[in-house]
């Protein structure tokens, strides 16, 4: 057992527990000074790692015996903040923050407040922001920056730094100090250019979510050594001469997936192809230790930055029309209930005959004559393939998967620059695909489940009983009666009311449709399998995009080792599967958070042009400050509460209304709309109520 281990034990059992630094080492019989510095040494490490905390007293006691919370902090603009955790958030006003800021780790503890619900700051573990982007202001003496990120409510005076900037540029800085009482001390690292600037504004927010632009030469050399290579293909199932498309949208970057299919008398042979990653990302290598760090490819509007580099994202690794390239194939044999009755899946080497698009195989299927006829040969498969995803789908509805109806956005930006904004339409074709992956997915996460080796798991939790309280609670506001148990919600119980309420075209449904996914939690990479609620799943993993994610890599990595009969080097993986599942959820949230700030900036970029036009929109939200609006093109933006007709309005938090004596504001309700205002640094958009 190692010191810290005993150290810890020791606390565990109460013999430490409330003694001062001098009582412990008197307790563990230490005299000397090399003995009293190495315990020193564990007692700081502890603290650091939040397994021990210090009283007002300066004694050394565990977190669970001051019944202290560890979250990390969502911070406000108006200087309050949350302590985020599964069971409920907590409230932590600005007086009780003790100098913590958004995003920073700490302990804290349950004062009471009005709800039982509002903590207070205890000590801070770690500083989640060491450095920020913002727009500098020059004063009398010295200057200040406003951090990009309003949740990061607090100014940061510039202090010293050899970096000079003009009042209004855009900056990103390096937070030095946090003077107790004070505003947060930092210095210039990198000037930016302009505020206002879009180019700006989002290279501002690629540096505030810390993502990496280009790669290192190592990593480029072995990029193009690995991807010169020849390509062996000894040993692996030969799919050349079956017929393979691949069906992307047409601004698709990579082609990591290809499908092949054939009817059969009793259902269907359905062929995932994907692209063989990990045969040029070597473990350990230079790329793979990018791969990971990255965690995935973060994709916006104008650009994209690849988690490989691009002899490998977009060349050897891609299944481009009419080039053999290696793949991982999942061969299933589907029958006509949606069962895979015979999986194999084998390493094996393909050659795509035609490059697809979403909008073109919609076309085909729809008839139309000039597509039909340019690809006739296509026409039998296509229609098979739909015939199978309906199958597929009927299937996954019966057993309760919830078809969340979220909206997204098409952003495009034309050559010479102008930005249009339209809702991702979602057809057919994008069905076809998503049915034909899922089922891949679950066919490789069930053959490794068999085999209990370790594995990184896609899982999605069901949702906590207090949130599914409150759900159920908010549709019985509505008037929708639900006869399920918050503490045992199933998916099928969650797909029903989804399912009633289109069924009847109820207008509720969109409102209910984004009170639901807010009583969801997200989901996430883990070592140990837990199912996946919202698709309403037994054993599910990523296999389906390994040059865009590193846990479909992994995951390739380690099928293959069990393919090649390596059993017992599969079994190397089994610490790495859980800190590997941890760095890949926390790159996807990052990456996800930053696609969707730079969605947001483009979209308001966009909006400037239609400052004073009225649009009909949708509530989307609903808080005491401000009614938000979705317009048709995924577009939101808010009306201030100061701006509303006047009247006294209350907050219905329960059931998301903003109630005045002869108006009330509530999810779901249609409004006209003027755009008032575009904050490009902000991000955000005004509107007011048309009528006023």
């Amino acid at each position: 057992m190692s010191a810290t281990e005993e150290l810890k034990q020791k606390f565990v059992s109460g013999e430490l527990q409330y003694k001062k630094e001098n009582e412990i080492y008197r307790l563990l019989g230490v005299s000397s000074r090399a003995g009293r510095d190495a315990v020193r040494a564990v007692l700081a490490e502890l603290l650091s790692a939040g397994e021990l905390v210090r009283d007002e007293r300066g004694r050394f006691v565990s977190p669970e015996k001051l019944s202290l919370i560890k979250g990390v902090l969502s911070g406000n603009e108006r200087g309050f903040a949350f302590l985020v955790r599964e069971e409920g958030d907590l409230f932590i006003p600005h007086r009780s923050l003790h100098g913590a800021q958004h995003k920073d780790t700490v302990f804290a503890r349950i004062v009471g407040g009005e709800r039982g619900d509002e903590a207070e700051v205890y000590s801070i573990l770690s500083r989640g922001v060491v450095s920020l982007t913002g727009t500098y202001y020059k004063e009398e003496r010295g200057g200040y920056v406003s951090p990009d990120d309003k949740k990061y409510f607090e100014d940061v005076r510039i202090v010293g730094g050899r970096r000079r900037a003009f009042s209004g540029e855009k900056v990103l800085v390096k937070i030095t100090a946090w003077p107790e009482g004070r505003k947060p001390e930092g210095e210039i690292e990198e000037v930016l250019g302009r505020g206002g600037d879009l180019s700006v504004e989002e290279e501002a927010l690629i540096k505030t979510y810390g993502l990496a632009e280009g790669f290192t030469q190592k990593v480029l050399s072995e990029g193009r050594r690995v991807a010169a290579e020849k390509m062996p293909l000894a040993g692996r199932r030969d799919f050349r001469d079956v017929l393979t498309i691949t069906i992307d949208g047409e601004d698709a970057r990579d082609f990591d997936d290809a499908i092949s299919i054939e009817k059969l008398e009793d259902g269907f042979l359905l062929g995932v192809h994907i692209a063989d990653v990990s045969h040029y990302v070597r473990r350990g290598g230079a790329l793979d230790r990018e791969a990971y760090a990255r965690g995935t490819s973060v994709y916006f509007p104008d650009r994209v930055l690849p988690m490989l580099p691009f002899e490998l994202s977009n060349g050897i690794c891609s299944l481009r029309e009419g080039e053999d390239r290696l793949t991982l194939s999942c061969v299933m044999r589907v029958d006509q209930k949606g069962r895979v009755t015979e999986p194999d899946i084998a390493e094996s080497v393909i050659r795509s005959r035609n490059r697809m698009t979403y909008t073109n195989v919609t076309k085909i299927l729809d008839g139309d004559p000039e597509l039909c006829e340019r690809y006739a040969h296509l026409v039998p498969m296509l229609q098979n393939c739909r015939e199978l995803a309906q199958i597929l789908m009927r299937k996954r509805a019966a057993r309760g998967s919830v078809d969340l109806d979220v909206k997204e956005a098409k952003i495009t930006v034309s050559e010479d620059g102008e930005i249009s904004v339209s809702e991702y339409e979602r057809t057919i074709s994008h069905r076809m695909i998503e049915e034909f992956m899922i089922l891949a997915n679950e066919t490789v996460a069930e053959f490794m489940a068999a085999y209990e080796m370790p594995f990184v798991y896609r899982v999605h939790e069901k949702p906590s009983e207090e949130k599914a309280a409150s759900f159920k609670a908010y549709l019985a506001e509505l008037g929708i009666k639900v006869n399920f148990r918050p503490e045992s919600v199933r998916p099928g119980e969650y797909g029903k009311i989804l399912d009633a309420l289109e069924a009847s075209q109820s207008p509720m449904r969109h409102v209910v449709n984004r009170v639901m996914l807010r009583s969801m939690s997200k989901a996430k990479y883990a070592a140990e399998n837990i199912g996946h609620f919202g698709l309403a799943s037994e054993c599910y993993c990523h296999f389906t995009s390994p040059i865009r994610r590193y846990p479909d890599l992994l995951v390739h990595r380690i099928v293959k080792l069990v393919l090649d009969g390596q059993a017992g080097e599969a079994q190397r993986f089994e610490n790495f599967v859980d800190v590997a599942s941890e760095n890949c959820s926390q790159t996807e949230r990052k990456a996800d958070d930053a696609e969707r700030a730079v969605d947001e900036l483009y979209k308001v970029w966009y909006m400037r042009s239609h400052i004073g036009e009225t649009f009909e929109g949708v509530v989307s939200g609903v808080t005491a400050f401000a009614v938000f609006v979705e317009l048709p093109n995924t577009v939101e933006g808010r009306i201030r509460a100061e701006t509303l007709p006047p009247d006294d309005y209350v907050f219905l938090e329960k059931n998301y209304t903003l109630k005045g004596q002869r108006r009330a504001f509530k999810i779901g309700d249609k409004l006209k709309i003027t755009v008032a205002a575009c904050d490009i640094g902000a991000r955000k958009c005004d509107f007011v109520l048309a009528e006023e």
